[in-house]
């Protein structure tokens, strides 16, 4: 997906129980507590418990994910990350 602009970022989040999100250009990291994605308004970062990612299109860049959803926040600059990637935790 990389490179890809899908245009319009729309964000609809049900009782903080499950969020639909469209203009996703890529998901950079993801596990059960934290999403990070490239959005066409901005890097996005996704906080929250037992999350899932429910869904996933590609052609459309449209995403929904479910769990507790704890807080939603745009990032300004590149994109980082203090915890470790699910990689590292995988290959302890």
């Amino acid at each position: 997906m990389e490179g890809i602009n899908f245009g319009t970022h729309e964000v609809k989040m049900v009782d903080r129980g499950s969020i639909t999100l469209s203009g996703i250009n890529k998901i950079v990291s993801f596990d059960d507590e934290e999403f990070l994605m490239e959005t066409t308004m901005g890097n996005l970062r996704l906080l929250g418990d037992g999350l899932e990612l429910l869904k996933l299109d590609t052609n459309d860049g449209n995403v929904k994910i479910k769990g507790h959803i704890n807080s939603l926040t745009y990032l300004d600059g590149t994109m980082t990350k203090n915890k470790e990637s699910v990689f590292n935790k995988l290959f302890k």
